[in-house]
């Protein structure tokens, strides 16, 4: 899997398969909540949202509601509203039909057809979000350009990421997108549930408790770098939220910079050592592991040499669950923590 692959799948993904929704969409689900029974929010509006770009004024709860950029789709789906357009799963779409496993089932719960897919391998589809009609465009986890805002908000009201690119947490994300339609109570709730969920699973595997993680991708082709998140991305922010340590490396790297992504020089394994877990995207069989673990300076590295790697095979749901968002965390969460906790005892021999 290519760098640029990886990267976008912590970043957005999405697609246009023009199946506009013809049963429940945001224009006869605004009201429901996450059951889909009717919702009892008491949202006054006009309501403010502050983000990056300033401040977004949403003047009426909206009726039609389009996302882009990774699982911000997540949250109304999750409070029972489906909108009427969504950015396609390019990555981790284990059927090809652009939508993840979880919003799958999420859609048949609530007895809704497929939203329109917006294609963002190229970029953000403005036309096709146009089309949709939308009152609001919600985007609070993505790295939306000051261009690409400026154009959406042609469109609709626009709620943008807070503070740093693609290093929304999933409760902000949650938070500031459930706020926007109205049902910020609901969003609260739903903060509230999934952080229980997630505690006693973190619980049930005791082993992770206070280890140090790095979140990497470490190309075969090119072992002269290692590659890691920082803490502004959500993969190691969502792990150090439930009681994992920070690596100095990878704390030191995240101070000087605001990007979610960067490298170090292979001749700086060294200061991998307080690293307990790597974690990783790579191939099914471990040849990445095998080719980690034979580089000399990479291979020095205690967690890779005792084999303490998490590997998260390529384009699986349960890679793209790596990446936490309302509904992949009670999909996914018990078994992202069994292959952590599994490679962990591996290395502990």
């Amino acid at each position: 899997m290519s760098l640029h692959r990886v990267l976008a799948a912590g970043a957005s993904t999405a697609a246009l398969l023009v199946l506009a929704g013809c049963g429940s969409s945001s224009d006869d689900e605004a009201d429901a909540g996450a059951d889909g029974a009717a919702n009892e929010s008491t949202a006054q509006f006009p309501i403010t949202i502050e983000h990056v770009y300033g401040e977004t004024v949403i003047e009426e709860k909206p009726e039609r509601i389009a996302t882009v950029a990774w699982s911000n789709h997540e949250v109304p789906l999750a409070l029972g509203v489906v909108p009427v357009g969504m950015s396609e799963a390019a990555w981790g779409d284990d059927d090809g039909d652009g939508v993840l496993p979880w919003v799958e089932e999420r859609l048949e719960d609530l007895d809704a057809d497929t939203p329109v897919l917006f294609d963002e391998t190229e970029g953000i589809d403005f036309e096709a979000v146009a089309d949709t009609a939308p009152d609001v465009i919600l985007a609070s986890y993505s790295g939306l350009t000051q261009e690409e805002y400026d154009q959406l908000s042609k469109i609709a009201p626009v709620v943008a990421y807070p503070e740093v690119a693609w290093g929304t947490s999933v409760q902000d994300m949650i938070r500031m997108n459930s706020e926007a339609i109205g049902l910020g109570a609901e969003g609260e709730q739903l903060i509230e549930d999934l952080d229980a969920e997630v505690a006693e699973s973190f619980e049930a595997h005791p082993a992770l408790a206070g280890k140090n993680a790095v979140f990497t991708y470490i190309d075969p082709a090119d072992l002269s770098q290692i590659g890691f998140y920082t803490t502004h991305d959500t993969r190691p922010g969502f792990l150090e939220s439930v009681g994992m340590g920070t690596p100095a490396v990878v704390a030191e790297a995240s101070a000087g910079t605001e990007e979610f992504y960067t490298t170090v020089s292979s001749e700086r394994a060294d200061e991998f050592d307080d690293v307990d877990l790597f974690i990783t995207y790579g191939d099914a069989e471990g040849k990445q592991l095998k080719a980690l673990q034979a580089d000399p300076l990479i291979g020095r590295i205690s967690a890779v040499e005792s084999g303490s790697v998490a590997t998260l095979v390529d384009s699986t749901p349960l890679a793209a669950m790596a990446n936490p968002s309302p509904l992949s965390i009670p999909w996914g969460i018990d078994d992202y923590f069994s292959l952590m906790s599994e490679a962990l005892e591996n290395g502990q021999g």
